[in-house]
C-alpha cells in the first residue's frame, strides 16, 4: 500500500499498531518531570514557499508552530532544538534573518543540527513544561466546543499567495488546560482536528458554522485549510471564548450552516 492511499493519519496508525511508535496522538510528547516536548518541520515547497514568505516570517512561522503545540499542552516553553538544512549557496544575511525570527518568539534556541540540501528544512523541536496536559481524549458529551481565535486567516493568505505569522497562544493554553477536557490546536482544518478529539473521546462532536469567528477577508472553505494555529477545547463551562459547538453521544463530526449539513475539508499528508 502507497503513503498516498494510506495517508499520514493511516501510516501513524499502522505505526502504532506494529508496535514501532506509541503514545502519538496528542500534540505533544509527555515525559517524566512534568516534561513536555513536541518536534515539527517545514519543508521548502510542502509548507512553504520563499518567493511568498521572507527568511524572518519563516523563522517565526517554524518556532510558532511548534510553540502552538505547546500552548496546546498548557506548557511553559523552556527551549527550542532547530535543525537547518539549506543549500550552500545560501546567503548568510538570510539565515541571520531565519534565526531573527525564531528570536522574536522569545523562546531560546539551546541546540540543534546544521546540514547541507538541495533545498531549505527546517526542523524544530520544541521543550516545555506542563502541570496539567489535557490531551485529546476527554470531551464528554454535553462539553462546549470553543476556540480561542478567529479562523481561516491563513486560508485566505495562501489564495493571495503569502502567509500569516500564526498566533502563538501559551496564555490561553495554560488557562485552558487547568480544566479543558481535551484540547489541541488547529493545524490541519477545523473539522480534521475536531475529529481528533471525536475519535480519542468516543464522542460526537457538532460544529455550527455560524457560530465561528472568521478571520478579515476568510471564506468558509478557508476553514479547512489549517495552518490557523488557535486553540480548540472541549470544556463543561463555558468560558471567555467563542463557542462554536458541542458534544454529544455517537462519533465523528457533523458540520451545519444555518442548521444545514455543510461540506468542509481539510489537510492530510501524503493524499
Amino acid at each position: 500500500m502507497r503513503l498516498s492511499e494510506l495517508g499520514e493519519l493511516g501510516l501513524l496508525a499502522e505505526l502504532e499498531r506494529r508496535g514501532l511508535a506509541r503514545n502519538i496522538g496528542d500534540d505533544a510528547a509527555q515525559l517524566g518531570d512534568r516534561l513536555v516536548v513536541t518536534q515539527d518541520a517545514l519543508v521548502e515547497r510542502v509548507h512553504f514557499r520563499l518567493d511568498w514568505i521572507s527568511w524572518r516570517d519563516l523563522g517565526w512561522r517554524a518556532a510558532a508552530v511548534n510553540l502552538s503545540d505547546l500552548a496546546a499542552s498548557g506548557a511553559d516553553p523552556e527551549g527550542l532544538l532547530v535543525t537547518l538544512a539549506a543549500p550552500a549557496e545560501t546567503d548568510l544575511h538570510d539565515i541571520l534573518e531565519l534565526y531573527e525570527g525564531i528570536a522574536e518568539t522569545g523562546v531560546p534556541v539551546v541546540g540543534g543540527d546544521l546540514s547541507r540540501a538541495e533545498e531549505v528544512i527546517l526542523s524544530v523541536t520544541a521543550l516545555g513544561r506542563s502541570a496539567r496536559v489535557p490531551g485529546r481524549a476527554g470531551a464528554r458529551p454535553g462539553d462546549h466546543v470553543v476556540v480561542t481565535g478567529p479562523l481561516g486567516a491563513a486560508g485566505a493568505a495562501f489564495r493571495r499567495q503569502s502567509y500569516v505569522r500564526p498566533p502563538i497562544r501559551l496564555a490561553d493554553g495554560k488557562e485552558l488546560a487547568m480544566t479543558a477536557h481535551a484540547l489541541l490546536d488547529v493545524s490541519d482544518g477545523l473539522v480534521v482536528d475536531a475529529g481528533h478529539i471525536a475519535s480519542r473521546s468516543d464522542c460526537r462532536i457538532v460544529i455550527e458554522l455560524e457560530r465561528v469567528p472568521l478571520a478579515e477577508g476568510a471564506e468558509l472553505k478557508d476553514l479547512g485549510f489549517g495552518e490557523d494555529y488557535e486553540l480548540l477545547a472541549a470544556v463543561s463551562t463555558r468560558v471567555g471564548y467563542a463557542t462554536i459547538g458541542h458534544c454529544e453521544e455517537g462519533e465523528g463530526v457533523a458540520v451545519a450552516l444555518d442548521g444545514k449539513p455543510y461540506e468542509l475539508g481539510g489537510w492530510q499528508h501524503f493524499r
